[in-house]
């Protein structure tokens, strides 16, 4: 599959015009899984003999039309391919690293180049891009920031033909150890998760991608059951729904998920309600379905996984079910760390730090319930992150303590991991974010 560029577009215009009287007009938007798309607007005329008469073509039929003409001229290489990514990985320093680090990832063949230093930074243990494209951010997870106790957030100019990074600018997160940042979709509002300040900040994002003013603050309150561990609120991320209506903030010393309303014209957040788990769980990470009706949280301290039904009106959680992320017969310890949702709303993932291991599940279609299907070695010690590729077919673990990402291949039919083979050096490993490339 290739991505549909101005110049395959131009070509199926054209094309489908001269075959079949086409008016079509292009419109392009940037999506910030899958880049740029180029949609169709488009009305045909069939003409008969000497009668004329309008039709509204099948929308899956000429879906079917572009898709078969992008990969024809694509082939002609007139496009840019829709599987090449580049990759940022956020890392912590101190340990070899030195911040943050680039890759080329080819989706077609599996291969990841070799990471190369993207730009140099302080514990940027979780980044977020721009909806753009054009620019990146990442938390500095530190304690004191300009004599506060503070972390620090920095915004990221991306050099389209290198994939380097120019630092813009730094300001402080209103919290110490920032661990998690969302863009909102509009790109105009970053949103971060203090895990030591236990709380929530919000920031202006200017026109050059720069970090303006903060725009809201809001302290978490609350203990639980863990008291080495839940001594205080906890933020441990924040993410927002498909709507850019509501924020939901995983509190991993207060065992909820805080879910607040997001006003994304004033860059506010007012508090809407909160799930609980149960207590001395730990909830660390939240993911939602694609079909928006479904979300799941991975619970640290107690290596689980809650299924949650949504009710998107009002931003409501309903706790539906509570499994496991590891083996019955594992009595070690461990705690788990990421959560993803399969690009094709099948399968969930979870990954455990100490039984070192991606755990994998089938997502019941009508109820959203979860079924144990493995639980695969990850390669590697500490897999604190892993990510899904945006074609769904790859699946990167970082191994925070042995500095290095595995890859396995996603079974598109079972959700089962195969390892590839393929391992790459890494410090430090923390997260990855996937930028495609025009």
């Amino acid at each position: 599959m290739v991505a549909c560029t101005d110049d395959i577009v131009n070509q199926v215009c054209t094309t489908f015009k001269e075959a079949a009287g086409l008016s079509v007009q292009c419109v392009t938007l940037f999506d910030p899984h899958f880049g740029r798309l180029n949609l169709l607007r488009w009305r045909a005329s069939l003409v008969n003999h000497d009668e004329e008469r309008s039709t509204e073509m099948n929308v899956r039929t000429w879906f079917q039309y572009v898709l078969w003409a992008c990969f024809l001229w694509g082939n002609f290489g007139l496009g840019a391919r829709a599987d090449m990514f580049r990759v940022y990985i956020g890392t912590y320093t101190g340990s070899g690293s030195q911040g943050i680090y680039v890759a080329e990832f080819d989706a077609e063949t599996g291969r990841l180049s070799k990471p190369r230093l993207a730009a140099e930074a302080v514990n940027p243990s979780f980044l977020a891009i721009h909806p753009t494209g054009k620019y990146l951010y990442a938390v500095n997870e530190t304690a004191d920031f300009e004599g506060k106790k503070s972390g620090a957030l920095t915004a990221f100019a991306i050099d389209q033909e290198s994939g380097r990074l120019k630092p813009l600018n730094q300001v402080a997160s209103a919290g110490a150890a920032p661990c998690h940042l969302v863009v909102d979709q509009a790109g105009n509002t970053l949103l971060t998760a203090n895990y030591t300040g236990g709380n929530v900040s919000l920031r202006a994002i200017e026109s050059d991608g720069r970090l303006g003013k903060q725009t809201d603050f809001h302290q978490h309150e609350g203990t639980s059951d863990n008291l080495s561990r839940q001594e205080a609120p906890h933020a441990h991320s924040i993410n927002l729904d498909a709507q850019n209506e509501f924020a939901f903030v995983a509190d991993l010393g207060t065992d909820e998920v805080v879910v607040y309303r997001f006003d994304a014209d004033k860059q506010k957040l007012s508090r809407a309600g909160a799930a609980a788990v149960e207590p001395g769980s730990g909830p660390r990470h939240f993911s939602f379905h694609p079909s928006g009706k479904t979300a799941y949280v991975i619970n640290e301290l107690k290596s689980t996984v809650n299924a949650f039904q949504y009710d998107p009106e009002r931003g409501q959680l309903k706790k539906i079910q509570t499994i496991s992320t590891l083996p019955s017969d594992f009595d070690g310890t461990s705690y788990t760390a990421e959560v993803v949702v399969h690009p094709s709303g099948k399968f969930v993932y979870g990954s455990n730090r100490g039984h070192d291991s991606v755990a994998c599940y089938t997502v019941d279609a009508d109820t959203g319930l979860l079924t144990l299907v493995e639980v695969e070695p990850t390669g590697g010690k500490t897999p604190r992150n892993f990510a899904i590729d945006p074609t769904g077919k790859y699946l990167f673990a970082e191994n925070q303590g042995s500095d290095s990402i595995v890859l396995f291949e996603i079974d598109l039919a079972t959700g089962k991991l195969q390892p590839t083979g393929q391992q790459v050096a890494v410090p430090t490993p923390v997260c990855v974010k996937f930028l495609p490339l025009d």
